[in-house]
């Protein structure tokens, strides 16, 4: 992923959505959140927040910045006690910062408190919230999330589960969420299953989280995954699954095994790092160039590099080195220093490079400007030619389902061509994987056209729902496929 220190109008990389953590029935619950939100911050750098339930009341907390940061200090895990916790960590992909729009969203409804963490994003929101405050309701945030406890105060149904299925009806767009009552905590994927989430255990307490590898900083055992259109209840007396929604086809996103997700965790029974290696290799037989090596832009490009140079027959060798300790944050960008963001980040290993014809290997490509940089560093170290191999297709649209990306006028494929992209970041060549070839790396035979296996909206803009709140855009095109009920 091409990417930039500074703040977000430099930026130029695809921001994780958020990550959420649940745990039901455990002594330290929150303590064992605050592991499994860090086994998630890849998913959110900017803020998190934690909702415990002690028996009696609940307590909640929330902080911006990193969990290692704010949550590990003795003082505000003392401030969370009971047994069952949620948490979530968040990068703004609507409604801005501020604390006032940090999960978990906490209220005292009549049938009792509610706290909700969720992940992705609520395409009529908006439309949803503008109707609510004509009858009454008072918004405290700008967040969509702050949406469900509306809905589910509102809801004219009389047990609390109903109510949570007829708020939840009431959304389009992509929904992955935990929530805990005084006596329950649920999780819910939306009817297409655009995000993830899993079901695990530990010692007899079970736990919801957003990828597999929150579960292994704890030890706990993966059981499955929650599956689209579930409802699972979990209570002393155990878990109940419901499936309340009509059946959709499901359409997970594909970009959780190009980027989202982290390497080590499986995702709806696939091993991410597994395929981001065979996306590297069917990027080099799609698009193989004569070279000497091969190199990964750091450090999401690695996985598809290893693939591609095995493929290749290539050395796969680190000619970029990324410094893990600066943030995104690092240093206010000033005229005078802005050129050299890049290498806060990244260095080339010139004793690997100099003299060399070399293929960089990326996840993608956003605006291009950071591309455009590492290229040119590969070429100040000596390398005698630069082919640049992106390990998904172009980026020719925004996502509306929990990923923050640049308006589509922005989008470096939605107004060039490959080769004026290949002239844009001066490469001697650029080549995509093909989205066909995409599909193969995670075992399908290739993209169904009719009926998509995945939702691929950021390639394809073919977008699986309605986008009410969107409707009219200039950067969404008339919908080709709704979903399709079954």
């Amino acid at each position: 992923m091409d990417e930039t220190p500074f703040g977000a109008a430099d930026d130029d990389t695809l921001h994780e959505e958020c990550g959420v953590f649940g745990i039901f029935k455990r002594a330290d619950a929150a303590a064992l959140v605050t592991l499994g939100l860090h086994s998630l911050q890849h998913r959110g750098q900017e803020a998190a927040g934690i909702v415990s339930y002690d028996g009696a009341q609940f307590h909640v907390e929330r902080h911006s910045g990193l969990i290692g940061d704010t949550f590990t200090k003795q003082a505000v895990l003392e401030r969370l006690p009971g047994e069952v916790a949620i948490g979530h960590t968040r990068y703004a992909t609507t409604g801005g910062g501020g604390l006032r729009n940090v999960q978990p969203f906490f209220a005292e409804l009549s049938a009792g408190g509610f706290a909700v963490a969720h992940n992705g994003n609520i395409t009529n929101a908006l439309t949803v919230q503008r109707e609510l405050q004509r009858r009454g309701s008072i918004f405290s945030s700008t967040s969509d999330t702050e949406t469900i406890l509306h809905l589910v105060a509102t809801s004219a149904a009389r047990h609390f589960n109903d109510k949570l299925i007829d708020a939840l009806s009431r959304l389009e767009g992509a929904f992955s969420l935990v929530g805990m009552t005084p006596k329950k905590m649920i999780g819910v994927r939306d009817p297409l299953g655009i995000r993830p989430l899993v079901i695990g255990e530990f010692e007899g307490a079970t736990i919801l989280a957003s990828e597999t590898c929150a579960l292994d900083i704890i030890g706990a055992s993966f059981v499955r995954d929650v599956q689209p259109g579930e409802m699972v209840v979990v209570t002393e007396d155990g878990i109940e699954s419901l499936f309340p929604f009509q059946k959709r086809r499901p359409r997970f996103c594909i970009f959780e095994y190009v980027y989202f997700a982290r390497p080590d965790s499986s995702v709806e029974g696939r091993n991410v790092y597994e395929i981001r290696k065979r996306i590297g290799a069917e990027l080099a037989r799609e698009s193989q160039e004569t070279a000497d090596i091969v190199v990964p832009v750091p450090d999401s490009g690695v996985p598809a590099a290893i693939g591609y140079a095995q493929e290749a027959g290539l050395p796969f060798e680190l000619g970029i080195i990324r410094n893990h300790y600066v943030g995104r944050t690092f240093i206010q960008p000033t005229d005078s220093i802005r050129h050299m963001g890049v290498k806060l980040k990244h260095n080339a290993n010139r004793d690997v490079i100099e003299g060399k014809r070399v293929i960089l290997v990326d996840d993608s490509i956003v605006r291009g400007t950071t591309s455009q940089k590492i290229v040119q560093m590969v070429r100040d170290a000596g390398a005698k030619e630069v082919h640049m191999r992106i390990a998904s297709p172009p980026t020719r649209a925004s996502c509306f389902y929990g990923v923050d990306t640049p308006e589509k006028t922005k989008l470096l494929a939605s107004r060039m061509s490959i080769e004026e992209m290949a002239e844009f970041i001066q490469v001697d060549s650029l080549g995509f994987l093909s989205i066909d070839g995409l599909y193969r790396a995670v075992n399908e035979p290739g993209r169904n056209p009719v009926a998509p296996q995945f939702c691929d909206a950021c390639f394809t803009g073919d977008y699986p729902t309605a986008l009410t709140d969107l409707d009219g855009a200039d950067n969404v095109r008339p919908l080709s496929v709704l979903g399709g009920a079954l």
